[in-house]
């Protein structure tokens, strides 16, 4: 069972590659979705550059959302910052409860169309799960472990580096995890203001009733997510196992 749990990522990894890489050899399998006889496969693109600027914009968005989103939740977690929690909860909140299409609709007309809206709505909607996982963390590292690190003559600084962001990592590490897997399947959207990306595909296939189209862009949509988790926990593991060590 270890063995098989450990290896479906793999499998699921060489899925996509090989339909990324030669969509064509799939044909038949698609093929009965469209009895009309309609392009069993998506032919007004590259798949694979498709996946792959829909990775980037999302890893993009995953990076700016973790930067800030950790830098807030440890500016909150100091004494001096704590009067700031209200406030930043109701800003990275306001991602989650504002539509991600009417983040786009108000960033267009500011920034233009393509993937920069997109990168403003993921980064907003990927705050919140980072934010509060890292406050959570910060906040459940013992008083006792706490008070032994500042009796070892430990300052703030070293004290937060050395004791409470370790101990954090996990938990933030899942917020990591959550924002990335909702950021994969909302950038989908960014493809209605022309950003390039998998949406593409399954935008293509409602306007045209191809059944085919949607589906290879939900499955490919689909395991990036699963393999953009797994691979984030596999870093989890190692950093939290490293971090366990020293």
């Amino acid at each position: 069972m270890r063995r098989v749990a450990a290896c479906w990522p793999l499998g699921a990894l060489a899925l996509l590659a090989a339909f990324l890489l030669a969509p064509q050899r799939f044909a038949p399998l698609f093929a009965p979705l469209n009895p009309d006889g309609a392009p069993p496969i998506y032919n007004q693109g590259n798949l694979l550059a498709l996946a792959l600027a829909h990775l980037g914009i999302v890893c993009i968005a995953a990076v700016a959302s973790t930067l800030v989103a950790v830098g807030l939740g440890i500016l909150v977690t100091r004494a001096r910052g704590a009067q700031f929690l209200p406030l930043s909860r109701t800003l990275v909140n306001f991602g989650q409860t504002f539509p991600p299409v009417a983040i786009l609709a108000l960033a267009v007309p500011l920034v233009g169309f393509g993937e920069k809206p997109t990168l403003i709505a993921l980064f907003a909607y990927g705050l919140l799960p980072i934010f509060e996982n890292t406050v959570a963390g910060l906040e459940s590292c013992p008083a006792a472990l706490l008070e032994a690190a500042s009796g070892m003559g430990m300052s703030a600084g070293q004290r937060l580096w050395s004791v409470e962001l370790p101990l954090a990592m996990p938990l933030i590490f899942e917020g990591v995890r959550l924002s990335v897997v909702i950021s994969v399947g909302t950038a989908t959207i960014g493809s209605t203001v022309a950003a390039k990306g998998l949406g593409e595909v399954i935008i293509a296939g409602l306007l045209s009733n191809n059944n085919a189209f949607v589906l290879q862009g939900g499955l490919a949509t689909g395991l990036i997510a699963i393999l953009l988790y797994e691979a984030i926990g596999l870093v989890q593991r190692r950093v939290c196992g490293a971090v366990r060590l020293d």
